[in-house]
């Protein structure tokens, strides 16, 4: 992200859109490079911290002025975990690319709650209690239900759970967060929120491998409605506890007040927004 944004920074002014050619204009080397990895330099963050904050708005003016000619044009940035960008975003924004051939999309697959402006993202998608209160939200999807699930070959061999007592003494598949924490289960019952801090043998970064774990019966997954639907409906899982799972706030777009919103990206919210 922060060589990315060097790039930019040389782009921006004038020099040629190589690293190495921004380090020979400048006199200065900005990037640390090893065969592991590569870093800023004291230099490359000075000028990261000083400039780079600018280039948002001269990024915005730009997609303003390929705005006057009718033809949307630029690079909208958009960070999303990864079930969502494969069964929501690339869906509905796929269709829509072949329409405006200057317009191009780049989806991170993160799990962080991000500031998305420090990171330079243009869109981020979050469940809507996770964004903002200044950002500018559209929602995506409606509420979403959420499953407890479990394979056949599991509960051959474990008793289905009907309590919160009960579920504590299954093997459950957990998510390692961003934070370091692991995700304690947010359950309802008879309209009360319960958090179950649930422990098992796998444990995973991602939501995807979670299901593949339950599918292959290493223990009970918690997860949302639409990612396990079809594996319900044809007896590869089976749903328990239906009574003490609810709903995750629906899916929103949200981005920044801008003085300019620009076309491209008004075209990408508008692509990937709930349709009644």
């Amino acid at each position: 992200m922060r060589v990315s944004a060097i790039v930019l920074l040389g782009a921006a002014i004038g020099a040629p859109k190589t690293i190495r050619d921004l380090e020979a204009r400048l006199g200065v080397r900005l990037l640390n490079r090893t065969t592991r990895s590569v870093s800023p330099t004291e230099a490359g963050e000075r000028l990261l911290k000083n400039v780079a904050p600018r280039l948002e708005e001269v990024n915005a003016e730009i997609s303003a002025v390929c705005d006057l000619n009718g033809k949307p044009a630029g690079t909208v940035r958009i960070t999303a975990i990864d079930h969502v960008i494969d069964t929501l975003l690339w869906p509905r924004l796929a269709p829509v690319l072949p329409g405006y051939p200057d317009l191009n999309i780049e989806i991170h697959s993160d799990y962080r709650l991000i500031d998305i402006a420090a990171d330079r993202y243009d869109v981020g998608v979050r469940y809507g209690d996770q964004v903002e209160e200044d950002m500018i939200a559209v929602r995506l999807t409606p509420d979403i239900p959420t499953m407890i699930v479990g394979s056949p070959g599991y509960f051959a061999w474990h008793p289905q759970p009907d309590n919160l007592q009960a579920l504590m003494k299954h093997n459950c598949i957990t998510l390692r967060l961003a934070s370091g924490g692991v995700y304690a289960w947010e359950l309802e019952h008879e309209g009360s929120k319960v958090e179950a801090r649930v422990r098992g043998q796998a444990q995973f970064t991602s939501a995807l491998p979670m299901v593949q774990a339950a599918l292959s019966g290493n223990g009970l997954a918690f997860v949302t409605q639409d990612m396990v639907a079809e594996h319900v409906r044809e007896g590869r899982l089976i749903s328990v506890m239906a009574d003490w799972c609810g709903k995750f706030p629906g899916l929103h777009a949200y981005y920044p007040s801008r003085r300019h919103e620009s076309r491209a990206l008004r075209i990408v919210i508008d692509a990937i927004r709930h349709k009644e």
